[in-house]
C-alpha cells in the first residue's frame, strides 16, 4: 500500500472494492417486527473491546426496473409516499416479499404490477445497499427492453397509494436532466438513471 503523496490516504488500485468483514456482536435485542420490517438493537465490539450499540433495521430487499422503450423513452411511475409527503417520480419497484422469489423474478412481476408492462429483454444494471449506516437493505436494479402491454384481462388491480398511481415517459436524456436538476430525487431511481448513463458514453 503506498501513502498519498501530499493528503492523508493510501493510493488505490483498480480492484479496490468492498469487502466482507464484522465485529463481534456481544448481544443483540429485538425491538420490533412486522410483516415488512424489523428492528434490532446489535451491541458490537470494536478492536479495543469497547463496546457501542447500533440500531439495524431489516426491511425485505428491493428490485427496481429500468424499463426503456424503442424510441428510449423510459418509464417512470408518479405516487404518493407517505414518511416525505410528496409524489414523487420513480421507476417501478418494489420489495422482495414472496417467499421463494428471487430478484429478477420480483423485477418482472413488479413491472407488470406497477405499469402493466411485461419485457422480453432483461439485463443486470446495478446492486445497492440502500442505507448501510443503519439498515440491511440490499436493491437489485435490472435494464427491462423488448416491452409490450400486459392484456387488459390479466392486469393487476392496483390498490392504496399505487392505486393513484401515473405512468410517464420521459425521453432518457431529459431523465437525466431531471436528475441533475434534482426534480428526480428517489435515490433508485437516481442510481439507476446515471449508472445507464455512465454506460452509454464507456
Amino acid at each position: 500500500m503506498t501513502a498519498h503523496p501530499e493528503l492523508p490516504g493510501r493510493l488505490a488500485d483498480a480492484g479496490v472494492g468492498d469487502s466482507d468483514h464484522s465485529w463481534t456482536v456481544s448481544r443483540t435485542e429485538p425491538k420490533f417486527d412486522s410483516p415488512y420490517v424489523s428492528l434490532r438493537i446489535d451491541t458490537i465490539v470494536d478492536r479495543d473491546g469497547a463496546e457501542h450499540g447500533r440500531a439495524v433495521v431489516q426491511p425485505h430487499g428491493a428490485v427496481g426496473v429500468l424499463a426503456i422503450d424503442e424510441q428510449d423513452r423510459l418509464l417512470l411511475v408518479e405516487q404518493y409516499r407517505h414518511p416525505v409527503g410528496r409524489r414523487l417520480l420513480e421507476i417501478p419497484a418494489g420489495t422482495l416479499d414472496v417467499a421463494g422469489e428471487g430478484a429478477l423474478d420480483a423485477a418482472v412481476r413488479e413491472l407488470a404490477e406497477e405499469a402493466d408492462l411485461v419485457a422480453t429483454d432483461w439485463d443486470p444494471l446495478l446492486a445497492l445497499l440502500a442505507t448501510p449506516g443503519y439498515s440491511t437493505e440490499h436493491w437489485e436494479i435490472f435494464r427491462a427492453t423488448g416491452l409490450r402491454p400486459v392484456p387488459e384481462a390479466d392486469r393487476t388491480e392496483r390498490e392504496a397509494e399505487e392505486a393513484d398511481m401515473v405512468q410517464w415517459w420521459l425521453p432518457f436524456d431529459e431523465a437525466v436532466d431531471a436528475v441533475l436538476a434534482g426534480r428526480i430525487s428517489d435515490s433508485m431511481t437516481v442510481s439507476a438513471i446515471l449508472a445507464a448513463q455512465v454506460l452509454r458514453t464507456r
